[in-house]
């Protein structure tokens, strides 16, 4: 596999480098007919500058990236920009441009959409954020993915952009919506307890090998479900890591005969102060 990571340095931002200009030197190169992965980092000022730049010249340059199987926009750390700080845009047009991409990830939620998110044969969608808007999340549930078979969401908390309840997550697990998944991420997330009782015994577990539900606020209360769940003993892996769940859970956990990882338990005394990893 052939992958680039193309990123716009401070000083290459003070100098006015543009992304745009990169893509063009990339697909101006003789590796371009055999790029398979593209990462998009920092474009420079990604907290003030969005995404469309980028997405309008990856739909011009689509007939220069004919091998892309595998795109990541917004790779970027912290140093360079907090998550919640990049400013993202509407990502479908890059679907429509490539139909056969397989990976999809996108980094950061302000400003995100995906309409319409339709493609024929993405297999894996990621998004990475400190809050996942509702529309965004209505969006996935209205689209057409029907090759999926992994999703993975960072839902996070409503500071930082997850503007809905458990009534816009749950249509993402309706049978039938992805009929090949079999990787189930609904992490990160301030109603972590919530979204692990509504999945305990939910119909889509049956077709599951993985059923993520890390880096949120799960306690005892949501972690009794999954426990007490026959359709949870079937899958293959289950991860809780990071948590708030108490010793006596965790006990129960390594007795359960479930692969589960539940490492980095966190301090859940007080209800006030249980956060999710992953925010701003």
């Amino acid at each position: 596999m052939s992958e680039v990571k193309l990123a716009i340095d401070y000083d290459q931002y003070e100098e006015g480098v543009q992304m745009a200009e990169l893509l063009e030197k990339l697909a101006a190169s003789p590796e371009a007919a055999e790029l398979t992965s593209l990462v998009i980092g920092d474009w420079g000022g990604s907290y003030e500058n969005d995404s469309a730049p980028i997405v309008e010249k990856l739909v011009a340059l689509k007939d220069r990236f004919p091998k892309l199987r595998k795109l990541f926009i917004g790779d970027m750390d912290y140093e360079e920009c907090e998550v919640s700080w990049i400013m993202q845009s509407n990502i479908a047009p890059v679907l429509a441009a490539y139909p056969e991409l397989r990976s999809l990830t996108i980094k950061g939620s302000s400003g995100l959409s995906l309409e319409p998110a339709v493609h024929a044969k993405l297999e894996e969608l990621v998004i990475i954020c400190g809050g996942l808007g509702k529309q965004v999340l209505a969006s996935i549930r209205g689209g057409s993915l029907p090759k999926l078979n992994k999703l993975e969401l960072y839902l996070g908390v409503d500071n930082y952009g997850f503007d809905g309840g458990l009534e816009d997550v749950l249509p993402l697990i309706e049978p039938g919506l992805f009929p090949e998944l079999t990787y189930l991420g609904l992490k990160d997330s301030e109603i972590q307890d919530e979204i692990a009782i509504a999945l305990a015994d939910a119909p889509i577990l049956d077709q599951l090998h993985t059923l993520d539900l890390s880096l949120g606020t799960l306690s005892d209360k949501g972690a009794e479900a999954l426990l007490a769940s026959e359709k949870v003993r079937k899958l293959k892996s289950l991860d809780l890591n990071y948590h708030f769940m108490s010793d006596d859970m965790m006990n129960r956990w390594k007795q359960s005969g479930v692969n589960v990882d539940i490492n980095d338990q966190q301090d859940g005394d007080d209800e006030d102060y249980r956060y999710p990893s992953l925010t701003e």
